[in-house]
């Protein structure tokens, strides 16, 4: 029993972290919140993507070190950590998130502080969210999976998201999105400047 113990202890402590995405703007993390083996120290959002972790507005949280296990929940997680942004901030010209047209959507803010608003979102069978441009770089980590039929510079295409998959919608960017599958959970990080 004590070895077979130690030999999981052993195996999560060596599970490393895998950075899914690593632009100017963020780098983000999956990974599992028993070992955070290869996260950067600092401050970011986690987010637990678990089916098991229960109601998806009380799935993120904000953490001055989400490198420190300290009091984490267990479960499989995303890890949002924002960059500083370079430069000048650009006028914000887009909508939040939230605040195109849609229909058969709804969105309740999570929390916010000086680097992030993050939201809770669900996309109904069949919802539609019209023509928007994006006003801050945003990220959209898939709680549920699901598919998403989008349109962008005259191009419509179906994605087909997994749980725990994270796509980046960057500031200025253009579309619209209809849900074409089963309904869509996810939660929204939206960084500032």
């Amino acid at each position: 029993m004590m070895k077979t113990v130690l030999a999981v202890a052993l195996i999560v402590a060596l599970q490393q972290s895998s950075v899914v995405m690593d632009n100017a703007r963020v780098r983000v993390y999956r990974t599992d919140a028993a070992s955070l083996a290869g996260v950067d120290h600092g401050p970011g959002v986690i987010i637990w993507i678990d089916e098991k972790a229960g109601d998806p507005h009380t799935r993120a949280v904000w953490r001055d070190d989400v490198a420190d296990r300290n009091g984490l929940a267990p479960g499989s997680i995303v890890v949002v950590q924002p960059k500083k942004s370079a430069g000048k901030p650009t006028a914000n010209t887009g909508s939040k998130p939230g605040s195109a047209p849609f229909v058969g959507m709804s969105f309740v803010p999570l929390f916010e502080n000086a680097q992030v608003s993050v939201l809770s979102a669900r996309m109904d069978v069949d919802a539609r969210e019209g023509f928007h441009t994006h006003g801050s770089d945003t990220l959209v980590v898939h709680l549920s999976g699901g598919e998403i039929e989008d349109t962008a510079e005259g191009k419509t295409v179906v994605n087909r998201w997994k749980r725990g998959d994270v796509e980046f919608e960057a500031l200025g960017s253009s579309h619209s999105a209809r849900n074409v599958g089963r309904p869509v959970d996810v939660i929204l990080v939206a960084l500032k400047p």
